[in-house]
């Protein structure tokens, strides 16, 4: 018997149209603009409060290169489109 996976992975395998692609790159840059700007963001001088600015921007900079890597996706598939 198969189990099922939810719609969410049927979604995923469907591709997207060339205006849901534009779509998309349009979020993702607007989101890698949003984290750049929270990563050039100052640090705190309690001493404490540096230590999980220092941490969430290690997990921001990892956000940032998933998403420049999706972001990366999604333009080839948009010039595999034209």
């Amino acid at each position: 018997m198969h189990e099922s996976r939810g719609l969410g992975d049927v979604y995923k395998r469907q591709p997207m149209n060339r205006e849901e692609l534009l779509a998309k790159r349009n979020d993702l840059r607007k989101r890698l603009e949003q984290i750049r700007r929270d990563i050039r963001g100052g640090v705190d001088a309690d001493a404490e409060e540096r230590v999980d600015q220092v941490a969430n921007r290690e997990v921001l900079e990892g956000i940032y290169r998933s998403t420049e890597a999706e972001l990366a996706r999604i333009e080839e598939q948009i010039r595999n489109t034209d």
